[in-house]
């Protein structure tokens, strides 16, 4: 099973761009994408019906043009979740969950903190709630499977300037510290796990700085799988080389 995660930062957008390609000719089997910006009344029917492909979009109610997640999937699932059951995660289109026989995939787009302490405290609840609701499959004997945009580098080598960072939202000990929790309840950050010592491997760029030009990085997308997982990973790929987002793809290569 192939599985690619892209925060596209606007799909409409990634579609006038003609940069969206990529993603359907990859042969990938999960297509779990970020930051849609959109509601599906306003995709086209490209976007909404690609071949071969049941889709699934998780859109903000609280403003158009907010957030959204979207997963495009070859194989229907037996249930759809959207959000988080706990009043306050739902209105802002960050998370679905398919679950199968025996597995669960999520894709979330995790809040990224803000410059307010109101904006942290919410990332951080929402961090919990989505731990908890994975935690409650894996107790019930299924593998996960989680990605997107975590909105948080975990160690120094994860991004280009720690020093620079330590202070700043994305980057703070106490979101790091959910990051060493995730794991410590046994799941895997499969690039990290595969690649211990790699640096300069990022996910995302800050476009007004031109930062991509330069590789000034972060690694914020992530593929995460429960430890019941860890012997049928086969491959995990960043390709800072696809353009069209202020992010690029992960694809994680798994036997499932």
């Amino acid at each position: 099973m192939k599985l690619v995660s892209w925060n596209v930062n606007g799909i409409r957008a990634l579609e006038r761009k003609q940069a969206d390609s990529w993603l359907w000719q990859g042969g990938f089997d999960v297509i779990a994408i970020q930051e849609t910006k959109s509601h599906p009344d306003q995709f086209s029917e490209y976007l909404l019906k690609q071949a071969g492909y049941e889709a699934y979009f998780d859109s903000a109610t609280i403003r158009k043009g907010y957030s959204g997640v979207g997963l495009y999937v070859k194989q229907a699932p037996k249930e759809v979740i959207y959000g988080l059951p706990q009043a306050g995660f739902t209105e802002q289109g960050r998370l679905l969950t398919v679950v199968y026989d025996g597995y669960i995939i999520c894709n979330g787009y995790f809040p990224n903190g803000g410059s307010k302490t109101s904006n942290l405290e919410y990332k951080l609840e929402f961090y919990e709630a989505f731990l908890a609701h994975i935690n409650r499959y894996r107790d019930d004997g299924y593998h996960v499977i989680f990605g997107g945009d975590l909105n948080v580098a975990h160690n120094p080598i994860d991004l280009a300037r720690p020093e620079a960072n330590k202070k700043n939202t994305g980057f703070l000990p106490i979101e790091r510290a959910w990051v060493d929790k995730v794991i410590e309840d046994g799941y895997i950050d499969v690039f990290r796990d595969l690649n211990p010592i790699k640096k300069d491997a990022y996910t995302y760029w800050d476009m007004k700085s031109r930062a991509r030009d330069r590789n000034v990085g972060w690694r914020i997308d992530y593929w995460f799988v429960s430890d019941s997982l860890k012997d049928r990973v086969n491959a995990f790929n960043i390709y800072p080389e696809v353009l069209g987002s202020d992010h690029c793809p992960i694809v994680l290569d798994l036997n499932l």
